[in-house]
């Protein structure tokens, strides 16, 4: 039985679907990482724990933009909803960066101290949590992509790289405790500074992304050059003259200039250009509006 509602879109569905996942993942792993870095003593598990904690909090994030974003346009908004998923990616990255900040912070102060020798050897189990995160985010990072470039969604790859982030500074979190079991106690700390540097270009990322779709920026040159192929191989399409895109939230607006025989009739000029439309919505799904402009050839 599908767990799919009545009206729910696609988008909307595959987001809600992949986002309960994480959420049940997150807490369950994150509370593991507390009570290892507790009983094991490692600072970079607990910093850890603290990374995949605010994963349960960006994934609410996630699922609350996209339930705004999904919805249909209205009076007050007749071009839609979709920007709504960038601020909440925009508001993902703030809460990434200040997490990964207070970890940095932290550590800093702890190297500044100097005091090396009165820190704890961190236990086995922090090991053991550390490699259980690494394969469980990696995972969580897989299933979550998928389903972002299926649906286009940039929030959802937004928490995609998060989980992504948080593997990597288990990767970390692993060097540093073992290095602080061999006998190096500082390795402990100097994990959590570099999980905080993954933790900042993490959110870094996420937030310039989501700018980029907030102020009209066009879709990406390949892309592009693809669409304009496309269009070209359609029958009556002689040229293109002027393609223009712009990204609105995970969606994209489509101005084309085609050129067509100027001998041609207008309900004939009128019909490639209707068919070159209804194509170009066809092989390209993220498109939410596309306008054709037809332009005669100059005999």
């Amino acid at each position: 039985m599908s767990g799919k509602k009545e009206g729910q879109s696609e988008f909307e569905y595959e987001s809600m679907r992949v986002s309960r996942i994480s959420l049940i993942v997150n807490a369950m792993l994150s509370v593991f990482k507390l009570i290892a870095g507790i009983v094991a003593h490692s600072g970079a598990m607990i910093s850890d724990s603290i990374h995949s904690a605010t994963d349960v909090f960006s994934t609410f994030i996630v699922m609350i933009g996209v339930k705004m974003a999904s919805k249909a346009a209205d009076k007050e908004h007749p071009y839609g909803h979709e920007r709504l998923e960038c601020v909440a990616s925009i508001v993902l990255a703030v809460v990434l960066f200040e997490t990964g900040l207070g970890i940095g912070t932290k550590a800093v102060s702890t190297i500044r101290a100097g005091q090396y020798d009165k820190l704890v050897i961190p236990g086995v189990l922090a090991l053991v949590a550390a490699a259980v995160s690494i394969v469980s985010k990696e995972w969580m990072y897989q299933i979550t992509i998928k389903v972002a470039k299926k649906i286009n969604s940039s929030a959802l790859k937004a928490d995609a790289w998060h989980h992504r982030s948080d593997s990597l500074s288990s990767i970390g979190a692993l060097i540093g405790i073992g290095g602080a079991r061999l006998g190096y106690p500082i390795a402990d700390t100097i994990a959590s500074l570099f999980i905080c540097l993954f933790i900042v270009k993490a959110a870094y990322d996420i937030f310039m992304d989501a700018i980029d779709k907030m102020v009209d920026k066009a879709c990406d040159d390949a892309l592009a050059s693809e669409m304009m192929g496309f269009m070209l191989s359609q029958e009556g399409v002689i040229d293109v003259n002027v393609l223009k895109t712009r990204m609105f939230g995970a969606r994209i607006y489509v101005e084309a200039e085609i050129e067509v025989d100027g001998e041609l009739r207008l309900r004939q000029s009128h019909a490639i250009a209707h068919s070159v439309h209804d194509a170009m919505e066809k092989r390209y799904p993220a498109i939410k509006h596309i306008m054709i402009h037809v332009n005669p050839t100059e005999n």
